[in-house]
């Protein structure tokens, strides 16, 4: 039985500057890398053509494509990580698993499951901090606890930032790799999915973006946003790098990826926040949760233009601007009273940038509900948002053509009448 060291790919999608490989490749034992599409994931995804795992199958292949070109390849597996597991065991002597550690509920009790598989065949499991500049544990404050609200964490976070030297990894012993002829793999059919001919952003940084984010971020017309959440999400770039790129360009910009650590942070902490607001008082909220208005959300029929435009936009593009994100989460929220989890969950459905922290942190922190939360008695109103962010209406027309015709539905609900129906609830919930 051939005796292998396992790296095992998840968050972390390329092989320049990934912590766990570069550690894997330092020492002697051939190192095999591994990718699991996780049915335990999947099986849950109810769209065929999900642009998300068209995208990371087009990455894993890209990845094996590379390795191969080294002498290697990829080991690529489908069905349950325990399932993988119980086959490599079978077939190999694994003397160390090495991977980058993964903050989401699922992904530590997967991780726990795994290393006690491994410590069960004489394996080791070890893992590195990759997908964050700082992870949990490292930004505490003065009593030794995490932080509830983001500007003392992101204080802290910069103070850090610049007494640490951060930078990427960029030597390797790619010698390390296993040699080994090409494995083949598993097909997207195979899976039960089809090729999504979605337009995913490049992972290549525009650093004049960057440079102008602080002055074009709100505007939803402009393209003012780097559009590298989904390559953050998948690791198909280093946090590292961007980060320092982020320090040199625009404060503002680093500030997001700050505000990215601070939720996954949140979550880490407070795994409950997945279904129960971070505050729990306001889980005594009564939702009016009314399905024939939730629809007309989730289709960009409100009547209001600017909501309307931003669900648009999510469900043909798998993109919503950020500003945007923030008014129609409101709105859903406050306007309608919906419960936030359901918007959470759209978004969920929808999102290439899916991120199980920074949704769930940005969905609670509209509603509320969340940690560093705007008082509940802030509203937003979507005309002035949109007389302050699009004037011209350039984004609103470019998603609702038949703006200002028959076709166009009158507003779903008055904002004044749904601004006082809000305020009245939410305190009427919070008072008892």
């Amino acid at each position: 039985m051939k005796k292998i060291t396992l790296f095992w790919f998840r968050r972390d999608l390329r092989l320049e500057d990934n912590t766990g490989l570069y550690y894997a490749l330092q020492q002697e034992t051939g190192v095999l890398p591994l990718f699991i599409f996780d049915r335990n994931i999947l099986d849950d995804l109810e769209d065929q053509e999900d642009p998300r795992v068209s995208f990371i199958y087009e990455q894993v292949l890209q990845l094996k494509k590379e390795l191969e070109e080294k002498g290697s390849t990829l080991l690529i597996k489908y069905g349950t990580p325990e399932q993988a597991y119980a086959e490599i065991f079978e077939n190999y002597q694994v003397e160390a698993i090495y991977t980058n550690r993964d903050y989401e509920p699922y992904a530590i009790k997967r991780d726990k499951t795994i290393e006690k598989m491994a410590k069960e065949h004489g394996t080791t499991f070890l893992t590195f901090k990759d997908q964050v500049v700082f992870e949990p544990g490292e930004i505490l404050n003065g009593s030794g606890e995490f932080y509830k609200v983001f500007t003392p964490f992101s204080k802290v976070w910069l103070q850090k930032f610049s007494e640490t030297k951060v930078e990427p990894l960029n030597y390797f012993h790619w010698k390390n790799l296993l040699e080994t002829e090409p494995i083949k793999g598993v097909t997207l059919e195979e899976m039960g999915f089809k090729s999504s001919d979605q337009n995913i952003p490049s992972s290549n940084p525009d650093e004049e973006i960057i440079k102008h984010y602080d002055q074009t971020r709100n505007f939803p017309a402009l393209d003012g946003t780097s559009r590298l959440g989904i390559h953050l999400r998948f690791g198909t770039i280093s946090i590292r790098k961007l980060a320092i790129k982020a320090k040199e360009l625009n404060e503002t910009y680093l500030n997001e990826l700050i505000w990215r650590e601070f939720y996954m942070m949140i979550l880490f902490y407070n795994p409950q926040v997945v279904d129960k607001a971070f505050k729990p008082a306001y889980d005594q909220i009564p939702w009016r949760n009314n399905k024939k208005e939730f629809e007309a959300w989730c289709q960009g029929k409100t009547g209001y233009p600017i909501v309307d435009a931003g669900m648009r936009q999510l469900n043909q593009t798998g993109y919503m601007h950020n500003r945007v994100r923030m008014i129609v989460a409101s709105f859903l929220t406050k306007h309608l009273l919906i419960d936030w989890r359901w918007g959470e969950a759209y978004f969920a459905k929808k999102l290439l940038d899916y991120d199980l922290s920074a949704n769930n942190g940005g969905w609670q922190w509209a509603a509320g509900t969340g940690t560093d939360a705007q008082p509940y008695f802030r509203i937003f109103n979507p005309a002035s948002q949109t007389e302050k962010f699009d004037k011209e209406l350039k984004y609103v027309k470019k998603w609702v053509s038949e703006l200002g015709t028959e076709k166009y539905p009158n507003p779903i609900v008055d904002h004044k009448f749904a601004r006082q129906r809000a305020l009245d609830t939410y305190k009427q919930a919070l008072d008892r």
